[in-house]
């Protein structure tokens, strides 16, 4: 007679090898009648694979950004990247957002003419020479850059279809107050105090090609609260420079600017329950 104890150590085996039979009495019913599951799905089509459902799908616009100073282009506590995240969030694969530091101009020149010469651009029926695809917003030496890579990319016969310049800081060997004709429209904000402050006007090349909107000027007698998690070494020595750039009223003007210039935005599909065989 087995004890009290072995019968309590029995009992989980037993319940294995019941719950054991039970799956495969079960799936030997499965291979004789249709068994179906429910999955959830995007209202109106049928279970899909992540190739099959962005297949088929093209990214009409580009928006380029580049990062003040010596900041990384993957530095969340900066607006620069904050913005191209939530765009990058609301349009999805409508849109290629890249973040760029400002001395990777060069890489973001390749970028923007690998993008502009892929099989997935070349693949659009509606594609025209002249459609300007391409946004470039930046701060501080990330605004010289927008301007410079514009320049170098009318070159190549690219049209820009806006610039934003926020607190723009001339970087050596370039000239961001002149902004070429193959852009379409560009916009300038600027702070006019500290020993590091933005540019206050800039102007177009041919103003028969460039609209300017305009050149928008902030003032702080104190830093937004935002600026908070920006290091304290640049809210002490330049305050001016970074309050405007945390500041949240210039980059919802900012995102605004961006989001009218591209393409609607897709909203996320319903989930419904279909039944699949």
């Amino acid at each position: 007679m087995r004890t009290a104890s072995q019968v309590e150590r029995s009992e989980p085996s037993l319940r294995r090898h019941f719950l054991v039979a039970l799956l495969s009495l079960a799936f030997a019913i499965c291979q004789v009648v249709t068994c179906s599951v429910v999955v959830l799905t995007p209202k109106g089509s049928s279970a899909q694979t992540s190739s099959d459902s962005t297949k088929g799908i093209r990214t009409p616009a580009l928006v380029v950004g580049f990062m003040g100073g010596f900041v990384h282009s993957d530095d969340l506590r900066h607006s620069e990247v904050q913005i191209a995240r939530q765009i990058q969030r609301t349009y999805g694969d409508r849109v290629q957002v890249r973040m760029f530091e400002n001395r990777e101009k060069a890489e973001a020149r390749r970028f923007v003419l690998h993008w502009l010469s892929s099989e997935e651009r070349e693949g659009r029926p509606d594609r025209k020479e002249s459609d300007p695809l391409v946004i470039l917003f930046g701060h501080s030496w990330g605004a010289s850059a927008v301007v410079s890579l514009a320049r170098e990319l009318e070159q190549e016969g690219i049209p820009i279809s806006l610039t934003i310049q926020v607190d723009s800081v001339r970087k050596k060997g370039e000239d961001d107050s002149v902004i070429p004709p193959n852009v379409a429209e560009a916009i300038n904000f600027y702070q006019p105090d500290g020993m590091l402050h933005g540019r206050s006007t800039i102007t177009a090349a041919d103003s028969s090609r460039t609209r300017i909107i305009g050149n928008l000027r902030f003032q702080y007698e104190r830093e937004p609260a935002e600026c908070r998690s920006y290091p304290w070494y640049d809210r002490l020595l330049f305050k001016g420079h970074t309050a405007i750039e945390c500041d949240p009223k210039v980059w919802s003007q900012v995102e605004g600017l961006i989001k009218t210039r591209l393409p609607d935005a897709v909203p996320a599909p319903s989930v419904v329950a279909t039944r699949v065989p």
